[in-house]
């Protein structure tokens, strides 16, 4: 073990897992809670997959690529899965699925009208826990549809708890714990709490079952579930005869807690129910729900056997009382000497304990004496990160020709279906996904986000990601990286070398100085052919100003930036540019420390120093010009729309556009940079060639505190300039984090008048108004998660440099002055408060939601919006997108025990790291 990695048994699996390739995480989270509407599952002639494939036609119809299931696990290759079905004996269905809105029915878009929770894990799953509420009354789902469709897009969403279903408490909570013994070898435990007044009885069917393989060209043979006999309970015994899964899955056998009936159907299309034809079994997917729901005796297998089977336990709990039922899926066959649940409970405990003693190690000592509450944040965002993988099978190419397209069809039918463009493309890992139901495929610059935190816990899992995007079967031979399912041709902002760099120092830290150079130099290989894509194809003119388009960021702008603009021009993107130059910067920072190990990527520093110079120099050219991105009057950058007739004009919309070239900002140790004199010698040449790209910027020929050198788009005027505009509370600064819109908009619309048409940016804390995008998504005023952690290590780089000499008002006009790592401190106190308790015992995350901020079986489960209002701190959109917002983690963990000292004696990021990972 080396010095600084936790002494934990936890920690031991990791190092199995890495060193002897002890497969510790074969098993896991991995199913989807969403495979129906999506792009995988869309065999439609209009590209849309919401109606194609729906939440109705899901328990009766086999997936082709995936599985989901509720509160559930599958191998890593998902050939066999195992989650909850549940039915309260009033639902028309089984609940085997969360149900939610697709985006025409929603009135912000699509949306999941469950609550479930992600309450524990460890990185290697060797412990988990999950708790699912399930109403007695029957689920509302005709209510939730008609009621969400009529609301206006000014109107709240229609939530499962308006509804009144939990009324009187009338449900049970599910708590789903699941505990390894060995690699292969889980048990299970279902614990069912009646939180009503009265008596309930429900129906708990824990399944087991195969991803249909078989029924498709080249799957193999179908393989066999079928009950044994066995003295002490019933067992389902699980197994493939083909060799090609054999590779993948050997024999498993699934106890059951006492001597229960066990029903078994197929997981094959009931194409009688969707399509009026024949079914090619007679017992199909939804066999176990028409035997249960409808009293269909003969819906389910008498021979006990399928692909599919469920031991039906019939409960009866009392009002308060708590029903738990014991499961354990494991190779080991049926013996006389095998007693499945001898210390069951002993080794939950075990496990439960090595999960405590994990999360203790890696918080932060300060955080845990003086801030427990954060550290329960800390340690739920984590969970709920780890639950939030998912195996993603997408093999493009044998997708595209069951669509009848080849590498060899036309251009123009390659492009009419989605992604024709990316036949090479082969999709079959587990990944981290931004939520498993809204969001259940990968993004690009969402999952390098991910693993920002996630390096905290698993640091092996954190980089096989971010190389996961570079590998050849994902990146585009052109060299662009795959942005989502929905569009792989669209562009995300390039935040991958900045996560690379960041968990290369993290692992540095750990390893008492020794980083993983050659994970470095991999992604700095891959990472050069993705920024000469940038640079061939996203700058029009040649003029190192950058269009982008889409950028993640929805809805920010006037115009949707995907598609053409009405004014028939093009944008030069504030945010598209400064993306670019943060690339850059972050390709320097890689190649400075590559250089260290060897001289020949000396050649690389001069050239992405260069490309920095070149890229913040066009932002803002010499002298008061009219058609660049900074704008001398008000002190911030916009985007700059180009017309067809060669004028320009500045779209005067204060929004994160303007806010993130700030995270463009390098720091460089005085001896790394003189450890290169070749480098020096060229930039100083560079400088004199090239005055008019200096003047504006900030220069590494300063030094700063202890010698350092800086390289950021902002000089001192400029910085003072726009924090002064993001730490105004009537502008950026909310009580939870920065605004992505300013709150000047408020009264101040930004208006734009085109032939006779109007479009419009106003602040809007909340939910979106705008269809763009399915009107799910909000950059008009909420708070985002990702960018404020830019924000935030941007202020303390900038502090690593000035040190104390550079204070500034925070907020803005309140006379309170402060450092930059103050600042920064202070935004992450505000971005941490969103989920801790008030002055009142409130959450602002629950906003009005009395349930969650009253009930004591719900107020301490938290949930990880995908972004939160912008005045009141109240989560907004995907509830459930852990992902990124789990950015909450790094931030809390960053405000640990750090001292000013230490501070200056190293970057200022990087500081926090070392001194937190290292207790």
């Amino acid at each position: 073990m080396q010095e600084n990695i936790s002494p934990t048994n936890e920690a031991k699996r990791l190092e199995e897992a890495r060193e002897a390739e002890v497969p510790w995480k074969k098993w896991g989270p991995y199913l989807s809670e969403r495979q129906w509407g999506t792009v995988r599952e869309d065999y439609s002639s209009n590209g849309d997959a919401w109606n194609y494939f729906t939440h109705d036609q899901a328990r009766s119809r086999a997936y082709r690529w995936g599985e989901d299931g509720l509160g559930g696990i599958s191998d890593d290759h998902q050939i066999l899965c195992f989650a909850l079905a549940l039915w309260n004996g009033k639902d028309p269905i089984l609940k085997e699925r969360l149900f939610g809105l697709n985006n025409s029915e929603g009135n912000h878009g699509e949306d999941v009208k469950e609550y479930y929770f992600y309450l524990d894990s460890t990185p290697t799953h060797s412990y988990m826990k999950y708790l699912y509420k399930y109403p007695q009354a029957p689920y509302p789902y005709e209510d939730l549809v008609v009621t969400n469709r009529n609301r206006s897009k000014d109107e709240l969403e229609y939530e499962l708890l308006d509804t009144g279903v939990f009324d009187d408490d009338r449900y049970f909570d599910l708590f789903v714990e699941y505990a390894k013994a060995d690699t292969e070898d889980i048990l299970i435990r279902i614990s069912v709490a009646n939180r009503g007044p009265e008596t309930a009885s429900l129906h708990l069917l824990p399944t087991l079952w195969f991803r249909n393989t078989w029924s498709w060209a080249g799957g193999g043979s179908r393989p066999v579930m079928e009950k044994v006999e066995n003295g002490t309970g019933s067992v389902i015994h699980a197994y493939h005869t083909d060799p090609l899964f054999q590779e993948f899955l050997a024999d498993y056998y699934l106890y059951c807690d006492g001597d229960v009936p066990l029903l078994f159907t197929e997981n094959e299309t009931n194409h009688v129910r969707l399509f009026g034809g024949t079914n090619a079994t007679p017992f199909v997917k939804d066999g176990i729900n028409d035997y249960l729901v409808q009293g269909r005796a003969d819906a389910i297998n008498p021979a006990q056997s399928g692909t599919k089977a469920s031991p039906h336990y019939q409960l009866t709990v009392a009002a308060g009382a708590t029903e738990v039922i014991r499961l354990r899926l494991t190779r080991t066959k049926p013996a006389a000497t095998f007693a499945p649940f001898a210390g069951c409970d002993a080794l939950f405990q075990a496990r439960i304990q090595e999960a405590n003693d994990f999360y203790a190690f890696i918080t932060p000592a300060r955080i845990k004496a003086d801030h427990p509450e954060q550290a329960g944040v800390m340690r739920q965002a984590l969970a709920g990160m780890l639950w939030t993988k998912q195996y993603f099978y997408y093999d493009v190419d044998k997708w595209l020709e069951e669509h009848h397209i080849t590498p060899w069809s036309r251009p123009e039918e390659r492009q009419a279906i989605r992604n024709g463009e990316w036949s090479h493309a082969y999709c079959d890992d587990i990944i981290s996904m931004p939520d498993k139901w809204e969001y259940p495929w990968f993004a690009a610059w969402d999952l390098a986000f991910h693993m920002l935190p996630l390096s905290i816990v698993d640091s092996d899992f954190a980089k096989s990601q971010l190389d996961l995007m570079l590998r050849n079967d994902y990146l585009h031979p052109n060299g662009q990286i795959p942005a989502y399912e929905w569009n792989f041709g669209d562009v995300n902002p390039p935040v991958h070398a900045f996560a690379t760099m960041q968990i290369y120092l993290m692992d540095k830290a750990r390893h008492d100085g020794r980083g993983d150079i050659e994970f470095l130099k991999y992604a700095f290989s891959k990472l050069l052919v993705n920024f000469t894509w940038w640079v061939n194809r996203k700058d029009r003119d040649g003029n190192n100003v950058f269009q982008g388009g889409f950028l993640g960021l929805d809805n920010i702008g006037v115009f949707d930036r995907s598609s053409p603009l009405p004014t028939g021009g093009y944008l030069e993107q504030a945010d598209g540019t400064a993306w670019m130059v943060f690339f850059s910067q972050q390709m320097l920072r890689i190649a400075v420390e590559l250089a260290l190990h060897d001289p020949l990527y000396e050649e690389f520093v001069s050239k992405f120093f260069e490309h920095t110079m070149w890229i913040g120099g066009a932002m803002d050219r010499l002298g008061d010009l009219q058609d660049e991105m900074w704008d001398e009057e008000d002190g911030f950058f916009y985007d700059v729309l180009r017309l067809p007739d060669g004028t320009a004009m500045r779209l005067k919309v204060r929004s994160m556009v303007g806010l993130l070239p700030l995270a463009a900002v390098a720091i460089f140790e005085e001896e790394q940079i003189a450890n290169m004199p070749t480098f020096i010698q060229r930039a100083k040449a560079f400088y004199d060639r090239h005055p008019e790209l200096t003047a504006n910027m900030h220069l590494p020929n300063k030094p700063g505190v202890a010698g350092r050198r800086m390289l950021s788009l902002f000089n001192e005027e400029k910085l003072r300039r726009v924090l002064a505009r993001m730490l105004d509370e009537e502008e950026f600064l909310s009580p939870y984090g920065i605004r992505a819109l300013s709150r000047y908009h408020r009264e101040h619309p930004f208006v734009f008048q085109h032939n006779g048409q109007e479009s419009r940016v106003e602040y809007l804390p909340g939910d979106s108004d705008s269809g763009m995008f399915g009107g799910n998504s909000n950059w008009r005023g909420p708070i985002w998660m990702p960018v404020n952690f830019l924000l935030i290590v941007a202020l303390y780089r900038l502090y690593a440099f000035y040190g104390d000499s550079f204070t500034v008002e925070c907020p803005t006009g309140s006379g309170r002055m402060m450092n930059l790592y103050e600042v920064g401190q202070e935004l992450g106190n505000r971005l941490v408060n969103i989920f801790l308790p008030d002055e009142n015992g409130r959450r602002p995350v629950y906003g009005s939601a009395e349930k969650f901020q009253n009930d004591p079986h719900w107020k301490e489960y938290l949930l990880f919006y995908e972004y939160f209002h912008g005045d009141n701190g109240a989560g907004i959109g995907a509830s459930h997108q852990t992902g990124w917002t789990g950015c909450i983690a790094r931030i809390i963990q960053g405000m640990g025990d750090v001292t000013q000292e230490v501070l200056l004696a190293k970057d200022a990021e990087m500081a926090a790291i070392k001194k937190t990972v290292g207790k």
